[in-house]
């Protein structure tokens, strides 16, 4: 089977072997903090998971009563903070991923 492109606005950043449906994104986490405020090491087991991440691939908007897909907010390079226990996790190529859907994306981050 053929590794396709995201058919996103991603296609400056990478390929990924998936094309998220509808209003539905997939977004990968930033790195949780290694070391406190007070600069105490955290092993793994002590970390949050970030809420927040990059946005690396978007559907192509939620389908509307007449048959129109309405225009997602996000796009691919988007910096986004989302619900902490949103969405679903999964491995691809190797690095994780977020896939979630916008109503989780609490807001763009300038």
């Amino acid at each position: 089977m053929a590794k396709k492109k995201c058919a996103c606005a991603c296609e400056k950043k990478s390929e990924l072997n998936i094309q998220p449906l509808g209003d539905r994104i997939v977004v990968e986490r930033d790195e949780a903090q290694s070391i406190s405020a007070g600069g105490i090491y955290l092993p793994e087991t002590a970390k949050n998971k970030p809420s927040r991440g990059i946005v690396a691939c978007t559907g192509n908007g939620k389908l509307l009563k007449d048959g129109s897909r309405s225009e997602l907010q996000v796009k691919a390079g988007d910096h986004v903070l989302f619900l902490s226990y949103a969405g679903e996790e999964f491995k691809l190529d190797g690095k994780e991923y977020l896939l979630l859907r916008e109503e989780d994306i609490l807001a763009i981050i300038g």
